[in-house]
């Protein structure tokens, strides 16, 4: 085989025999050739609303501030936003950003933003694949309504050591990897900084009021794997990062920390039971936190928020023949969630709440999956999922009282059983082969979602809280049904999709109008929250080339989402608000000969909603407003253009053979390249949020109320230089 060693075994066909051939590469310069081993798969599969990313193509795409992002590459894709420039999660076809169930290697990542959406937490050395699920989601996943979002670590080079990474306008990263032993396990080491506080610290007077202002995030990735035998491998993956953003007043002697970051563990072990049956088992770790810290003078104040969870899951694959796979298992989840804890000080008083804050589930599903061809043309994907979640205590009930009745508590103690909820959620898909490399696909997915995202910004931010389903916050359910038809052009070069869905929600959560959460530590969070239903349809086009020098794709999405709360907006409809009719998005990488290239992506999105006043009266010197129809009022239309240039410095040397004096090509060990990207080409002043400002006198008559407009990113270019040995 061209590129490989050759590899000999003599064979007894006497006895059922199994051989592992584990290929090693030999230097061959030849033309370059493409080939997709997944070429129909597009068209074949039961598959709908999925789709992989090869981690090589996102790194082509456009980078903002050299950094390359899976979460920004998905939001790309069509079914897929953001919430804002800079809002942290995303948002998969009218589903919120605690919807979407984002997995590093199987273990639950719970905020996946750095620099408040800016980056993600995923290192792209140190990432292998990308799958997002967003309709007809299979029934060995569950507890997210709308989206699963695989990502799987690299896990090393078995045969040799390697170091890549990369030096850049406000990070760097390097990641080593090698084998434990040769052709047995291996290990990936990933370390990226951000040195923002140290651009800010040069840029900073010392003796600026904002000396004391700051921001950096770091993260670390580990994978290391190692097989027992031929038969058993096993895996350990780890993750651990952290934001830290500081501002600081010296005028007023007032400062505000704000750090968060995730915590991540996985173990798994792989057993071949025999050629029809696979076994995975996988133990989890998950911890995220939140602090918001301020102080003045002698007063201090602290907010802490997080959640913890320690899970286990054993799936079984099995397959009675090569056109048939069942698929089973059950997975368990302790949740500890710490929706807030608050303290303060100042030089008298003492106040904090300690663990009065702290709520405990228990949550467990059981699976089957059945997926076969009925015939040559007819492929189902048949799934039943069976999930439960237990509140549990220690918990104390804050009842509140009226004129008559003072209020009151429950208390439970530890493992008191305080609500317990269960549910059946069938999957289905259904594909239909058409002679013509063509395929018509039917999905239909039933969801239960027992964890909560409360948020009382317009976008997404580290300080929204997670909460558990209790016997107040009911959990989640949701039902997607989606229809698509795919074909491929040109030898399954050129994949295209049109997919419609509609999904259905209901015992969505929103705060109460005025509420804070901070406002009484005396009560739960629930007791806050009001209960609704929302909807959300859509089309989707997606048009991507997957071979030759020039590759992209083409998504485009029309949708419209919708909520209704009977105590909100006078119980009337309202778009979510992230409802967005129109979305565009447009991404093209050529490559020109061996050595450059050049790559774009543009995108276009209605803009986001957002509740405006209709008019504004003066009563006792103080500015009221009359709010009009909940988010009634949209920002201007989101547009961007991104363009980055890649140069490639030469693999190969030229080199005389002292033995023939012949001049040979010699592969260079360190291998360079520079990309120059320019994010915001045209300048666009794209909104963030609007906020109300007035001017003028209103005694003098003169008095004017303005909607005025916060941008973050100009045109932004960016240079980085990438090295591998």
């Amino acid at each position: 085989m061209a590129g490989l060693e050759t590899e000999s075994r003599v064979l007894d066909l006497t006895n059922d025999l199994r051989f592992d051939f584990e290929m090693a590469s030999t230097a061959l310069e030849i033309q370059e050739v493409t080939v997709n081993a997944k070429a129909e798969e597009n068209v074949k599969s039961t598959k709908l609303g999925q789709i992989e990313l090869d981690i090589e193509e996102i790194k082509t795409l456009p980078a903002f501030l050299g950094e390359v992002d899976i979460i920004k590459t998905i939001q790309l894709l069509p079914g897929v936003s953001s919430a804002a420039e800079g809002g942290q999660g995303f948002y998969v076809r009218g589903g919120g950003p605690d919807q979407n169930l984002v997995l590093l290697d199987e273990a639950v990542v719970y905020n996946a933003a750095h620099l408040f959406g800016f980056f993600s937490v995923f290192n792209a050395d140190a990432v292998k694949g990308v799958n997002l699920i967003k309709g007809g989601m299979p029934a060995n996943f569950g507890g997210r309504m709308s989206s699963v979002l695989e990502v799987t670590m690299d896990e090393g080079n078995k045969k040799k050591f390697g170091v890549k990474g990369g030096i850049g306008a406000i990070s760097s990263r390097l990641t080593v990897q090698g084998p434990l032993k040769k052709d047995k396990g291996s290990f990936i080491v990933s370390a990226r900084r951000t040195y923002i506080d140290v651009i800010m610290k040069a840029a900073i007077p010392k003796d600026s009021p904002f000396a004391g202002s700051s921001y950096f995030f770091y993260d670390f990735n580990l994978k290391m794997n190692y097989a027992l035998g031929k038969r058993d491998k096993i895996f350990l993956s780890g993750y651990y990062g952290k934001d830290q953003f500081s501002f600081g007043n010296l005028d007023d002697n007032f400062q505000v920390d704000m750090p968060w970051g995730n915590g991540i563990l996985a173990l798994r072990w792989n057993h071949l039971f025999s050629s029809k049956l696979f076994m995975n088992v996988t133990g989890t770790m998950t911890d995220y936190r939140f602090s918001f810290i301020s102080s003045q003078d002698e007063f201090r104040f602290a907010l802490n928020s997080g959640i913890q969870d320690f899970g286990g899951k054993i799936d079984f694959t099995y397959f009675p023949n090569t056109r048939h796979k069942i698929k089973f298992g059950l997975d368990y989840i302790h949740h500890t969630f710490t929706p807030f804890s608050v303290s303060a000080e100042n030089a008298e008083t003492v106040f904090d709440t300690g663990l009065a804050q702290k709520l405990y589930s228990h949550e467990s599903a059981v699976y089957l999956l059945d997926e076969f061809d009925a015939n040559e043309y007819i492929r189902l994907n048949v799934g039943l999922r069976y999930s439960t979640f237990q509140h549990v205590g220690p918990f104390t009930r804050y009842i509140k009282g009226d004129i008559s009745t003072p209020d009151s508590t429950i208390e439970y103690s530890k493992g008191d059983l305080i609500k317990f909820y269960q549910g059946f959620e069938p999957r289905f898909a259904f594909r239909w082969l058409l002679p013509d490399k063509s395929s018509i696909k039917l999905g239909y997915s039933y969801n239960y979602q027992y964890v909560h995202l409360t948020s009382l910004s317009a976008v997404s931010l580290p300080t929204d809280v997670w909460y558990p389903t209790t016997n107040l916050a009911r959990p989640q359910e949701g039902w997607q049904a989606s229809l698509g038809y795919f074909r491929n052009f040109f030898n399954n070069t050129l994949e295209a999709s049109i997919e419609g869905y509609y999904k259905g929600m209901k015992n969505l959560i929103e705060y109460k109008e005025g509420a804070l959460p901070s406002d009484n530590v005396n009560d739960n969070t629930d007791n806050l929250l009001v209960f609704g239903k929302g909807w959300s349809y859509g089309v989707e086009v997606f048009l991507k080339r997957t071979a030759g020098n020039f590759t992209g794709w083409i998504g485009y999405t029309w949708s419209k989402t919708e909520r209704v709360f009977k105590e909100l907006n006078n119980g009337d409809p309202f778009p979510a608000k992230y409802d967005r009719r129109h979305d565009l998005s447009i991404v093209a990488s050529y490559k020109l000969k061996k050595r450059w290239v050049f790559s774009g992506s543009f995108i276009y999105a209605t803009g986001n909603t957002l509740t405006l006043p209709t008019s504004w009266y003066v009563n006792e010197q103080q500015l009221l407003f009359n709010y009009g129809q909940r988010n009634s009022t949209r920002m201007a239309p989101y547009h961007r253009l991104d363009l980055s240039v890649t140069w490639y410095g030469k693999e190969y040397k030229d080199k005389k053979d002292p033995a023939s004096g012949e001049i040979i090509h010699v592969k260079k060990k360190l291998k360079t390249n520079v990309a120059l990207s320019v994010y915001n080409v045209y300048n666009r002043a794209n909104p963030y949020f609007v906020y109300i400002d007035n001017d003028g006198d209103f005694l003098q008559g003169n008095f004017e109320i303005k909607v005025k407009q916060v941008t973050l990113f100009p045109i932004i270019p960016s240079i980085t230089w990438n090295f591998e040995f």
